[in-house]
Protein backbone atom coordinates (compact mmCIF):
# COMPACT_ATOMS: atom_id res chain seq x y z
CA UNK A 1 0.00 0.00 0.00
CA UNK A 2 1.10 3.41 -0.79
CA UNK A 3 -0.41 7.12 0.35
CA UNK A 4 -1.32 8.83 -2.51
CA UNK A 5 -2.72 11.92 -1.66
CA UNK A 6 -5.59 14.19 0.77
CA UNK A 7 -8.79 15.80 -0.42
CA UNK A 8 -9.86 19.15 0.19
CA UNK A 9 -12.85 20.78 -1.09
CA UNK A 10 -12.77 25.07 -1.76
CA UNK A 11 -15.18 27.30 -2.83
CA UNK A 12 -13.15 29.38 -4.55
CA UNK A 13 -10.54 27.25 -6.26
CA UNK A 14 -8.53 30.70 -7.16
CA UNK A 15 -8.05 31.84 -3.82
CA UNK A 16 -7.41 28.31 -2.72
CA UNK A 17 -5.03 27.82 -5.46
CA UNK A 18 -3.18 31.77 -4.28
CA UNK A 19 -3.05 30.44 -0.57
CA UNK A 20 -1.70 27.00 -1.29
CA UNK A 21 -0.02 28.10 -4.12
CA UNK A 22 1.72 31.15 -3.33
CA UNK A 23 1.56 31.31 0.20
CA UNK A 24 2.53 28.07 1.10
CA UNK A 25 4.78 27.34 -2.08
CA UNK A 26 2.92 24.40 -3.58
CA UNK A 27 2.83 23.67 -6.80
CA UNK A 28 0.02 22.46 -9.62
CA UNK A 29 1.27 18.76 -10.45
CA UNK A 30 -2.12 18.06 -12.33
CA UNK A 31 -4.87 19.29 -13.24
CA UNK A 32 -8.67 17.29 -14.07
CA UNK A 33 -11.78 19.21 -15.20
CA UNK A 34 -15.21 17.11 -15.72
CA UNK A 35 -17.86 18.73 -17.65
CA UNK A 36 -19.96 16.10 -16.27
CA UNK A 37 -19.10 15.47 -13.33
CA UNK A 38 -19.04 19.48 -13.21
CA UNK A 39 -16.09 19.23 -10.93
CA UNK A 40 -12.11 20.23 -11.02
CA UNK A 41 -9.47 18.56 -9.14
CA UNK A 42 -6.17 20.02 -8.75
CA UNK A 43 -3.13 17.95 -7.38
CA UNK A 44 -0.43 19.94 -5.99
CA UNK A 45 2.85 18.74 -4.07
CA UNK A 46 5.24 20.43 -2.17
CA UNK A 47 8.47 21.63 -3.28
CA UNK A 48 10.97 19.46 -1.75
CA UNK A 49 9.00 16.68 -3.22
CA UNK A 50 9.02 18.19 -6.90
CA UNK A 51 11.56 15.37 -8.39
CA UNK A 52 9.00 12.58 -7.20
CA UNK A 53 5.28 14.37 -7.74
CA UNK A 54 4.78 14.49 -11.44
CA UNK A 55 3.88 11.05 -13.29
CA UNK A 56 6.94 9.06 -14.12
CA UNK A 57 5.79 6.11 -15.70
CA UNK A 58 2.20 6.08 -14.28
CA UNK A 59 4.06 6.04 -10.97
CA UNK A 60 3.84 8.74 -8.27
CA UNK A 61 6.16 8.56 -5.73
CA UNK A 62 5.21 11.90 -3.41
CA UNK A 63 2.13 12.33 -2.06
CA UNK A 64 -0.28 15.53 -2.90
CA UNK A 65 -3.13 17.56 -1.71
CA UNK A 66 -5.79 16.98 -4.30
CA UNK A 67 -8.16 20.72 -3.92
CA UNK A 68 -11.40 19.37 -5.68
CA UNK A 69 -13.73 22.53 -6.39
CA UNK A 70 -17.47 21.32 -6.96
CA UNK A 71 -18.63 24.08 -9.28
CA UNK A 72 -21.78 26.30 -8.67
CA UNK A 73 -25.37 24.58 -9.25
CA UNK A 74 -27.50 25.53 -12.02
CA UNK A 75 -28.83 28.76 -9.98
CA UNK A 76 -25.25 29.30 -9.57
CA UNK A 77 -24.91 28.46 -5.96
CA UNK A 78 -21.71 26.90 -4.61
CA UNK A 79 -21.81 24.27 -1.60
CA UNK A 80 -21.03 25.45 1.46
CA UNK A 81 -18.90 23.02 3.58
CA UNK A 82 -20.13 23.02 6.87
CA UNK A 83 -18.67 20.91 10.18
CA UNK A 84 -15.55 20.05 8.37
CA UNK A 85 -17.21 18.61 5.04
CA UNK A 86 -14.58 20.58 3.02
CA UNK A 87 -12.13 17.75 4.16
CA UNK A 88 -12.73 14.73 1.70
CA UNK A 89 -10.93 11.45 2.23
CA UNK A 90 -7.24 9.84 2.67
CA UNK A 91 -5.92 7.86 -0.44
CA UNK A 92 -4.55 4.69 -0.62
CA UNK A 93 -3.27 2.85 -3.45
CA UNK A 94 -3.34 -1.19 -3.24
CA UNK A 95 -1.85 -4.16 -4.82
CA UNK A 96 -5.37 -5.75 -5.31
CA UNK A 97 -8.27 -3.60 -4.94
CA UNK A 98 -10.23 -7.06 -4.15
CA UNK A 99 -8.51 -8.70 -1.91
CA UNK A 100 -8.04 -5.52 -0.18
CA UNK A 101 -11.96 -4.86 0.49
CA UNK A 102 -12.39 -8.73 1.25
CA UNK A 103 -9.52 -8.40 3.91
CA UNK A 104 -11.70 -4.98 5.26
CA UNK A 105 -15.31 -6.62 5.04
CA UNK A 106 -14.24 -9.98 6.78
CA UNK A 107 -12.67 -7.44 10.21
CA UNK A 108 -16.70 -5.95 10.00
CA UNK A 109 -15.46 -3.17 7.65
CA UNK A 110 -18.24 -1.63 5.82
CA UNK A 111 -17.07 -1.11 1.99
CA UNK A 112 -19.52 2.11 1.78
CA UNK A 113 -18.28 2.16 -2.20
CA UNK A 114 -17.71 -1.10 -3.55
CA UNK A 115 -15.07 -1.61 -6.21
CA UNK A 116 -17.66 -2.66 -9.05
CA UNK A 117 -14.94 -1.11 -11.73
CA UNK A 118 -12.28 -2.69 -10.37
CA UNK A 119 -10.32 0.11 -9.56
CA UNK A 120 -12.16 2.38 -6.60
CA UNK A 121 -13.68 1.91 -3.37
CA UNK A 122 -14.32 3.39 -0.50
CA UNK A 123 -14.76 2.69 3.60
CA UNK A 124 -14.85 5.15 6.64
CA UNK A 125 -12.61 4.48 9.59
CA UNK A 126 -13.95 4.05 13.09
CA UNK A 127 -14.32 7.82 14.28
CA UNK A 128 -15.90 8.38 10.03
CA UNK A 129 -12.52 9.41 8.24
CA UNK A 130 -13.47 8.39 4.32
CA UNK A 131 -10.60 6.40 3.00
CA UNK A 132 -10.92 5.94 -1.03
CA UNK A 133 -8.86 2.55 -2.13
CA UNK A 134 -7.20 2.73 -5.77
CA UNK A 135 -6.43 -0.55 -7.72
CA UNK A 136 -2.27 -0.09 -8.43
CA UNK A 137 -2.10 -0.09 -12.10
CA UNK A 138 -4.62 -0.96 -14.44
CA UNK A 139 -8.07 -1.44 -12.77
CA UNK A 140 -8.81 -5.23 -12.71
CA UNK A 141 -12.12 -6.64 -14.77
CA UNK A 142 -15.15 -6.58 -12.87
CA UNK A 143 -16.13 -9.28 -10.49
CA UNK A 144 -18.56 -10.67 -8.05
CA UNK A 145 -19.74 -10.06 -5.45
CA UNK A 146 -18.68 -6.53 -5.80
CA UNK A 147 -19.97 -5.67 -9.52
CA UNK A 148 -23.14 -6.09 -8.12
CA UNK A 149 -23.33 -4.53 -4.80
CA UNK A 150 -24.83 -1.65 -3.84
CA UNK A 151 -23.22 1.73 -2.35
CA UNK A 152 -23.98 1.36 1.97
CA UNK A 153 -23.98 5.04 3.61
CA UNK A 154 -21.76 7.70 2.69
CA UNK A 155 -18.37 8.30 1.70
Amino acid sequence: MRYLHTMVRVKDLDAALDFYCRGLGLFEVRRTVSEKGRFTLVFLAAPLDSATATVNGGDRAAPHVELTYNWPDENGKVEDYAGGRNFGHLAYEVDDIYAACQHLMDMGVVINRPPRDGNMAFVRSPDGISVELLQKGAPKAPQEPWASMPNTGSW
